[in-house]
């Protein structure tokens, strides 16, 4: 059925399936993002499921297009508040903060996305005609078509497998959850941690796998019997802010390589626009503080900044396919606190808006260029996009807050170990070990900057070395597949894609009833 007005492809249908599907999508990748530290583009994976649903009835690629927007636009709205908001309770186990508060701050993030990536759409699409790989990928893919339903099948197979053996592990406990002897020679058990290093390919795994390598088997136990370190507590402190430092100081420089060159000509373009900016902002900024509680001063000074780096955000997605949402919640934060002092649960809250409101800002703009390729109208996707941010936000935060309730604590040491949440929280009240914070945050930028991709050697000295065992065996076998066998590599992305979803949705599922039967 057809929605009222002239555009064909925006129907009932698909926005129903966008709604839907960014409900399952924003709680899978919540977990991912909590337990992995990481989070691929959910793009592929919608699209195909799309049209496995879609399709049947006769659906236009166009029609799939729409639903498959709105359905992503859940998972990176999951990632802006995983990335940021469980800092709170690092910080403060006991913080009585609500799903009331927490979801009307998503909200904000996720509407403030909406607009300006509505009013931005049209200079990055179409004026610059940026590449946005997702995106493309993604449009490919559906023109591709799916004959028999084959990649369908290997999509439900892939993420069947996953959650049942996710099950076994966590659940039912037949399987071993790590396999190998002791903390530094074990490999999780897991196919979602095999699919994302599949997805994000050899080069950034074996990054990944390196820091965590030198970090785990070299860094720690040689500094220990050299005496560089007083005691195992103090190597921790010194791996984790050497790793927080890796991680901001690449996201610093990808901000400016990607985002500087086009930041000024983005402004003007979109000045005919800045009517609607301040409107929604002004709006956006009183909830924050009437709301929120957020003060008057900082909150306009955070939508200032949510302007600021959805145009960076933009580029670089644009550019790389990379979008480091945490990273411009750090950035806004800090430029705040030059103004007006923020501390506690006010700075998590700006952080949080911007971060949900940059991934937002991401995925909107991959979904737009497949659009432009598909010829699909914008209209149409803005709306689907609307549908599944702000059904995803309140997804996503209900999520979040029934893992916490399931799994406990969050951060290093943790079931959810939330490294970027981590690196906020560290950002917010001081750093573990400033030294070496900074030491990572200048190694960062400078070999950023020479082309090493740091922010996965980051990740890898910061996560437990059986969780990047096991992704960069991913990346390995990626490497193999590109080399051995590459008309299969299609087919194997996939099947990647699936280990994401399916013990994503298994792990939530394992939390419900965890919840359920404890409490």
């Amino acid at each position: 059925m057809k929605m009222p007005g002239s555009i064909p492809e925006l129907t009932f249908r698909s926005l129903l399936l966008a709604a839907a599907g960014s409900i399952v999508i924003a709680a899978s990748s919540s977990y991912v993002a909590l337990r992995m530290g990481a989070l691929p583009w959910p793009t592929i994976f919608v699209a195909v499921l799309s049209m496995a649903i879609l399709r049947p009835f006769g659906a236009s690629l166009r029609e799939i297009n729409v639903a498959h927007t709105g359905m992503s636009a859940g998972g990176l709205v999951a990632g802006g508040l995983a990335f940021t908001l469980p800092g709170i309770w690092m910080a403060d186990p006991h913080s009585n903060l609500g799903v009331g508060m927490v979801a009307v701050t998503a909200l904000v993030g996720a509407s403030l996305g909406i607009a300006f990536t509505g009013l931005l759409r049209k200079h990055f699409v179409v004026d610059l005609n940026l590449p946005f790989p997702m995106g493309v990928a993604a449009a490919q893919t559906l023109q591709a078509g799916d004959q028999g339903g084959k990649k369908a099948s290997i999509l439900f197979a892939s993420c069947g497998f996953s959650g049942v053996l996710a099950y076994l592990r966590d659940g039912a406990g037949v399987i071993p959850p790590v396999l190998g002897k002791g903390p530094l020679f074990s490999v999780w058990l897991s196919p979602m941690a095999i699919g994302i290093g599949f997805i994000i390919g050899p080069l950034y795994m074996g990054t990944w796998a390196a820091g965590a390598m030198l970090a785990h088997w070299f860094m720690v136990p040689y500094g220990l019997s050299a005496g560089w370190f007083a005691d195992e507590s103090a190597a921790m402190a010194f791996r984790n802010s050497l790793g927080i430092g890796l991680i901001v100081g690449a996201g610093l420089a990808v901000l400016f390589k990607g985002a500087a060159r086009t930041f000024a000509g983005t402004l003007a373009a979109s000045a005919k626009n800045l009517r609607v900016v301040a409107v929604v902002g002004a709006l956006s900024a009183g909830v924050l503080t009437f709301v929120v509680g957020v003060p008057l001063v900082p909150s306009f000074l955070a939508i200032a900044g949510v302007w600021v780096t959805i145009v960076m955000a933009a580029t670089i997605t644009g550019q790389t396919g990379i979008d480091p949402m945490e990273i411009f919640g750090i950035l806004v934060l800090l430029a705040v606190r030059t103004v007006w002092h923020v501390g506690g649960q006010d700075a998590f809250m700006i952080t949080t808006v911007v971060a949900v409101a940059t991934g937002l800002a991401g995925d909107a703009m991959q979904d737009f260029r497949a659009g432009a390729i598909l010829g699909t109208d914008p209209r149409a996707q803005l709306v689907s996009e609307a549908i599944g941010g702000l059904i995803g936000a309140i997804a996503a935060t209900f999520t979040i807050f029934l893992l916490r309730d399931a799994f406990g604590a969050m951060g290093p040491g943790t079931d959810l170990v939330a490294p970027q949440a981590f690196a906020v929280k560290s950002m917010i009240e001081g750093l573990p070990d400033r030294g070496a914070f900074i030491g990572g945050l200048i190694g960062g930028l400078a070999l950023t900057f020479l082309g090493v991709p740091c922010m996965t050697v980051g990740i890898g000295v910061y996560l437990p070395v059986a969780i990047s065992l096991a992704a960069g065996a991913g990346g390995l076998f990626r490497f193999l597949v590109d080399r051995s066998f590459p008309g299969s590599r299609d087919n194997m992305v996939l099947v990647a894609s699936g280990f994401l979803g399916g013990e994503g949705i298994a792990g939530v599922l394992y939390a419900i009833w965890k919840v359920a039967t404890l409490g």
